[in-house]
């Protein structure tokens, strides 16, 4: 089996709320969109491979103009092989970023078609762990009203989700106390035996988030997430040490060297790869085994459909995000896809590959 052509499809549909966390400024309206970057491995046998990342232009145009060469005429199955080569052509301009999240797509889709290839669904092509992973519904956005909050993180519990994140950190850390009522109002609303997770992406410095964890432990928090700046290692590590709830950190994160320095230099409790950023499955599955040798529980971000296979082929998961715009989008995107049941999810079980396929509709509507 050959590569014959790489392509892309990028689709965008308006009409969705827009989304604030702790450092995303205001949005200019409330009319926004959900967005995906999808590209497709062709063969010379027919059999196509989908992988899916941010609908980034530039993302784009790095797969196209500096990957698709790579590519065509190889065999799709020397995956570690054309890993490699990626990242070597980007090495002056993507070792972090854009062309990082280019080489994590292409990655994904190959993955993909080999698991069609050998007629698998790609979690039992990696070596499956379990069949079925938790997961937890994320969102909280911080331009959600109180009420609005409540609503939401309550809704997931009655789809029978024993974990909820929202945000904190609102205001680029300038709503210390607000912070606090939103949280307790969450939890007064789902009960004590529903877990929170709170994330503060980045919004805080290291000081002010020691303070904030000593008040968010009395609400009995199951992490606290990107409490600081990413990149500040020494920061994530003095707040670990301040806390007793556990800090989770990585999605910001993108090769395993740098996963490397953040766990041995204590600045992560809970390793979030995620899948889009760190080198597609290839390098994710690398940084989880890396997080097990530390005996360190992985929970990935973001990137749900992807990340039940790899989770189900990972014996130190903790949990899987189900974060709510993603969902939206993928109902829009996918002719269908798994859904969680009581708390867990699992893959389909008899459909090769991530077991999902786009709508020819929703591409045929919206494609850019």
């Amino acid at each position: 089996m050959k590569i014959t052509n790489v392509t892309t499809t990028a689709l965008v549909i308006p009409g969705f709320r827009p989304i604030q966390d702790a450092t995303i400024p205001p949005p200019k309206s409330n009319v926004g969109s959900r967005s995906g970057l999808f590209v497709h491995i062709h063969t010379d046998e027919g059999i196509q491979g989908l992988g899916f990342g941010s609908a980034s232009p530039a993302i784009r145009a790095t797969i196209e103009h500096h990957l698709k060469d790579l590519l065509i005429g190889e065999d799709p199955f020397e995956i570690e092989k054309l890993w490699e080569a990626m990242f070597w052509r980007v090495r002056g301009f993507g070792r972090k970023g854009i062309a990082f999240c280019a080489t994590s797509s292409v990655d994904v889709a190959l993955w993909d078609l080999k698991a069609k290839a050998l007629g698998l669904p790609l979690y039992r092509l990696l070596g499956p762990y379990r069949d079925r992973v938790p997961v937890y519904g994320s969102g909280g956005w911080t331009n959600f009203s109180e009420t609005e909050l409540v609503a939401e993180q309550v809704g997931y519990v009655e789809r029978g989700m024993r974990s909820v994140k929202m945000k904190v950190g609102k205001d680029f850390g300038h709503a210390e106390r607000e912070d606090v009522c939103r949280l307790a109002a969450v939890r007064k609303a789902v009960g004590d035996d529903v877990e929170i997770l709170i994330d503060a992406n980045n919004g805080y410095y290291a000081k002010q988030a020691i303070y904030m964890a000593k008040e968010f432990e009395q609400y009995r928090v199951g992490w606290f997430e990107e409490p600081v700046l990413a990149d500040d290692v020494e920061g994530l590590a003095a707040v670990a040490r301040a806390t007793s709830i556990p800090i989770a950190t990585g999605e910001h994160e993108y090769t395993k060297f740098g996963f490397k320095d953040l766990i041995t230099r204590g600045g992560a409790d809970i390793v979030q790869p995620d899948v889009g950023r760190v080198g597609g499955i290839t390098e994710w599955l690398k940084v989880a085994h890396l997080a097990h040798a530390f005996n360190l529980p992985v929970a990935p971000h973001a990137v749900a459909l992807v990340h039940l296979h790899v989770a189900c082929a990972t014996p130190n998961i903790r949990i899987v995000e189900l974060l709510g715009i993603e969902e939206q989008g993928y109902h829009a995107f996918f002719v269908d896809f798994p859904q969680p049941k009581d708390g867990f999810w699992s893959p389909y079980p008899d459909r090769p590959g991530l077991g999902v396929e786009l709508n020819p509709d929703t591409v045929k509507k919206y494609s850019v």
